[in-house]
């Protein structure tokens, strides 16, 4: 798969898989609702700071983010880290109308945070074959980019 293939891939997934170490270093995953993204290697997603796999994430930020077709069989794994964000500018970036369902509080509702996935590789197959994702890539892939929330860019507005 090309660079641009592999960020269709992303860009059009509304989900992806998070899988990550619990305090007994046993390998968990989440599926997470993940649309913002910086190219590659860049992804956020919005999640609740009382979370289980967030006091994991703290103590161990190593991670990976997988992102998958299954119609198309294709799929990508990235490995790398999570930081933990709970500034409100990180916050703001991700708030929709209707997430105080979620976040009653609001944005500055402490049980509001934002993860970001900062990949360091990966890698991918595709019906046709597979190969790997490297570091060096991703960061050229990514330099020029700013974070954009893809839902928006790829489904028309109250369309699934």
């Amino acid at each position: 798969m090309t660079l641009a293939e592999l960020q269709n891939l992303i860009d059009r997934s509304l989900f992806a898989t998070l899988a990550y170490r619990d305090g007994e270093d046993r390998i968990q995953i989440r599926r997470v609702f993940c649309t913002w993204h910086r190219g590659l290697g860049r992804h956020l997603i919005s999640t609740n700071t009382s979370s289980g796999h967030v006091a994991c994430l703290l103590r161990d930020g190593r991670a990976s983010l997988y992102f998958a077709d299954d119609v198309r069989f294709e799929g990508l794994n990235l490995t790398g880290t999570v930081t933990v964000h709970t500034e409100r500018p990180w916050k703001e970036l991700l708030w929709h109308d209707g997430d105080e369902k979620y976040y009653p509080k609001g944005v500055d509702d402490p049980d509001y945070c934002v993860l970001e996935f900062a990949a360091d590789g990966g890698a991918y197959y595709r019906f046709d074959g597979k190969g790997t994702l490297t570091r060096e890539e991703t960061e050229a892939w990514d330099r020029d980019r700013s974070f954009a929330d893809t839902y928006a860019l790829t489904h028309a507005a109250g369309e699934p």
